[in-house]
């Protein structure tokens, strides 16, 4: 498996334009640990440059979403987030009372899902899980 391309790197090669903004809400995106929000990326970016609008981050993640380089995530907040396609696969568990969105990687529910798929009759291409809940109190 190769090395995962930036994002800039499949802008250029789907023959995107890249502008000034969209390169620095680009490694905003890259940089990002968590699963921000277009108004948190609007935040991040225009405080490296305040000419970055929250109308260019809507188009600029619209663009990235509809060619397949930025992953729209629904957690039930209303929110929508956003992560790059590219990273390693991961599933999410989200805190009820503080929104937290916390990743973990479980092989055993992997496996899962292959053998429920397979015994369905499919091959398993992905999928999405998301689990909901609240801190146990001790």
């Amino acid at each position: 498996m190769g090395q995962q391309k930036s994002i800039l790197d499949r802008l250029e090669a789907q023959g995107l334009r890249l502008t000034d903004q969209r390169r620095t809400i680009a490694e905003v995106i890259e940089q990002s640990g968590d699963h921000p929000d277009v108004e948190e990326l609007h935040a991040r970016a225009n405080a490296r440059d305040a000419r970055i609008s929250l109308a260019t981050v809507y188009r600029t993640v619209k663009l990235l979403e509809e060619n397949g380089i930025l992953e729209r995530l629904e957690f039930g907040d209303g929110r929508a987030r956003f992560e790059d396609s590219q990273r390693a696969h991961h599933d999410h568990l989200i805190d009820l009372d503080t929104g937290e969105v916390i990743e973990f990687v479980a092989p055993e529910i992997e496996a899962l899902q292959d053998r429920i798929a397979r015994r369905l009759g499919y091959r398993l291409e992905g999928h999405r899980l998301e689990l909901l809940g609240r801190k146990i109190k001790s």
